[in-house]
């Protein structure tokens, strides 16, 4: 991680909130803040934020499809398009959404992103719960 990570990629508290060692909220910041934020923005079902009601990428919504390809492009144009609109630190790269080989009622999501700021590439896999 960089030394300055902060400075160039910002800080916030960290997720899922936590409190550290010295008894104070946690914070989370450089690249680590990144990848938080792209777990919040996805897994933010709109319209929770009241001030901002139209962020998020609602995955929460695919509870209960089918886990078909059909469905898992669907997911796949979801995050590509919240996290072009809420995470201007990033250059989405690709998204694959793959059935989960563990869990039929599951997919994977595959977040290959560029840093705008490094333009160092960074991964970030995240479950999504269907039923089959």
């Amino acid at each position: 991680m960089l030394s300055n990570a902060g400075k160039i990629f910002g800080k916030g508290i960290s997720f899922p909130p936590r409190v550290g060692a010295d008894g104070r909220v946690a914070w989370s910041e450089g690249e680590t803040n990144v990848r938080e934020s792209i777990r919040v923005i996805l897994m933010t079902e709109q319209p929770e934020r009241l001030r901002a009601p139209s962020f998020g990428g609602s995955l929460g919504r695919y509870l209960f499809e089918p886990n078909t390809v059909a469905t898992r492009r669907s997911i796949q144009d979801r995050i590509t398009r919240e996290l072009a609109q809420w995470e201007p630190r990033i250059s989405v790269e690709s998204v694959n959404v793959d059935a989960d080989k563990d869990d039929p009622m599951a997919a994977v999501a595959t977040i290959t992103y560029k840093l705008i700021a490094t333009q160092a590439v960074e991964r970030v896999s995240l479950s999504v719960t269907l039923v089959t």
